[in-house]
């Protein structure tokens, strides 16, 4: 990974879909701690209850998926952290989707999809007994979905006075809809950050990466200011 952030004309590496039983503990501390990578960890957890983890063919359990996400944030205290998660798959319980919302309320994650089940030909959970109700899975993922949007939001303002390195995506041609990603959101699936004040953002071109301080948070997307452009590798 090392080799690759020495690249020329590379400035930020980004790392994504890890399994949490395979995220070690040397895996973690190259991502957190190496100049030119990402502090971000798209981690699957897919669920938190321990018997739907097991009937999915997966391992892990809230406390063991708190555990590693203190791990990370113990290295680098503003990573991002995403994950999606699957509610209504065959045998989940209220129970299981409590434990969840329990899980996804104290790993307070940047972002979070959440998906409902649905039967996949050939695979083995098409075969399992105790199917939800469709009409059940639609509830659940309403009720996670929501704790999900004001978890975030809080997670998001908790980032404002936080300064960040803004990788610069969309500049208009009126300078009025300038917008990049932080090193914790990545391309399309994570929130952006939009720059405010117009005459700072003068010669400022899509690819410039400008240290900025956040100013406020609106759902998952945050509000900067830019102070500087940063030099780029050549």
């Amino acid at each position: 990974m090392t080799g690759v952030t020495e690249t020329s004309g590379i400035d930020r590496v980004r790392v994504s879909y890890l399994q949490p039983a395979e995220t070690r503990p040397g895996l973690v501390s190259t991502i957190a701690t190496t100049p030119g990578v990402a502090d971000y960890f798209d981690l699957s957890f897919q669920h938190a209850s321990e018997s739907v983890l097991r009937r999915m063919r997966r391992f892990g359990s809230t406390e063991s998926f708190l555990d590693l996400i203190g791990r990370i944030r113990a290295l680098a205290p503003a990573a991002g952290i995403r994950t999606n998660v699957i509610v209504g798959f065959p045998g989940e319980t209220d129970a299981d989707v409590a434990e969840l919302a329990r899980f996804l309320t104290e790993a307070r994650l940047d972002a979070v999809g959440v998906f409902g089940y649905s039967d996949e030909d050939g695979t083995e959970a098409e075969g399992l007994s105790d199917k939800i109700d469709p009409d059940v899975i639609t509830e659940r993922v309403s009720e996670i979905s929501a704790l999900v949007e004001e978890l975030t939001a809080q997670r998001a303002e908790d980032r404002i006075g936080d300064t960040v390195e803004v990788l610069i995506e969309r500049l208009a041609d009126d300078e009025s809809d300038c917008a990049g990603r932080a090193a914790h959101q990545a391309p399309e699936v994570d929130g952006e950050c939009v720059l405010t004040d117009a005459v700072d953002q003068r010669g400022l071109a899509v690819g410039d990466l400008v240290r900025c301080v956040v100013t406020a948070a609106e759902g998952v997307d945050l509000v900067v200011r830019p102070l500087e452009v940063l030099p780029r590798s050549t």
